[in-house]
C-alpha cells in the first residue's frame, strides 16, 4: 500500500516540473522531503503529509495531497497563500504558524501558535519555533524586511534526525544555539535573505551534515558551494 501511495503522490506531482525528492532514514522511519520550489516544501514521514510555505504559483496545490500539517514561517504572500492553504486542508488538518499569520489567515480548523523558542510536537515529530529575522537588509522606508520576533524558522526532530528549516533569515547569531542538525535549508535571496557570503557563514555555524540552499532568487549557487568547499563535513546539495 505504501508503495502506491508513494508513486501516486509523485504522480500528483508531475505539475511541479521543478519539484525534487529527496529521501532520508531516520531512526524512526523513512522521511522524504520534496523541494516544490521557491520556499515550499512537502515532508512524508510515517503516512502524514506536511506542508511548509505552499505557494500557488509553483503549480496547482490541488493536484497535491491534502495536508495533515502545515507550517507557515511567515504573513508574506509567498509564504502565506490563502489560495494554495484552500486546497491542501481538510478537517483534519492542523495549522502551526505565527501570530501575525493568525491575525490575517481565515482558518477554523485545528491550529496552534508558536513564537521563537516555543515548542510543541505533533504525532512522533518535535517542532521548536526559532528565530528567523534581518540584521542588515532592509526596504526603502528604512525598515527591515524581517523585524526580530515577527517570523519563525522550524527545528523539527524526526528520531535521531533533526531538520532545520531557516525561513526568510540572515545568519543571526542564534544559529550557534541550534544543536545537532542533521539536514538545513538555508535561504540565500538578495535583498531579502542571505548573500552567499552569509549563507555560507550560517552554515559554519550550524554545521549540517547535509546542506540545500533554498528560496535562491537569482543567487550564484555555485559561489555558495565554493565558500564551503574546505569545510569536509557539510555536503551542499544543490536542487
Amino acid at each position: 500500500m505504501k508503495k502506491i501511495i508513494n508513486v501516486l503522490i509523485l504522480f500528483l506531482l508531475l505539475p511541479f516540473l521543478a519539484s525534487t525528492q529527496e529521501i532520508f532514514d531516520t531512526s524512526v522511519g523513512e522521511l522524504k522531503i520534496t523541494i516544490v520550489g521557491h520556499a515550499s516544501l512537502m515532508l512524508e514521514f510515517q503516512d502524514k503529509i506536511i506542508h511548509i510555505d505552499p505557494w500557488s504559483q509553483l503549480g496547482d496545490y490541488g493536484q497535491l495531497p491534502d495536508a495533515d500539517l502545515i507550517l507557515l514561517t511567515h504573513e508574506h504572500r509567498d509564504h502565506l497563500d490563502q489560495s494554495a492553504l484552500d486546497k491542501i486542508t481538510s478537517s483534519n488538518t492542523k495549522m502551526i504558524y505565527t501570530r501575525v499569520c493568525d491575525s490575517i489567515l481565515t482558518y477554523s480548523g485545528a491550529k496552534e501558535i508558536l513564537i521563537n523558542g516555543d515548542r510543541t510536537s505533533f504525532e512522533s515529530i518535535d517542532i521548536e519555533a526559532v528565530p528567523a529575522y534581518n540584521l542588515v537588509h532592509k526596504r526603502d522606508d528604512g525598515q527591515l524586511f524581517h523585524p526580530k520576533g515577527r517570523g519563525n524558522g522550524y527545528v523539527l526532530t524526526f528520531g535521531d534526525t533533526r531538520l532545520y528549516i531557516a525561513a526568510d533569515t540572515e545568519d543571526i547569531p542564534e544559529m550557534k544555539q541550534l544543536g545537532q542538525i542533521d539536514i538545513a535549508f538555508i535561504p540565500m535571496n538578495i535583498p531579502y535573505t542571505m548573500t552567499p557570503e552569509m549563507a555560507a557563514n550560517a552554515a559554519k555555524m550550524i554545521q549540517p551534515k547535509i546542506l540545500y540552499p533554498y528560496h535562491y532568487g537569482d543567487s550564484d549557487l555555485n559561489k555558495l558551494a565554493e565558500l564551503l568547499k574546505d569545510e569536509k563535513n557539510i555536503e551542499v546539495r544543490i536542487r
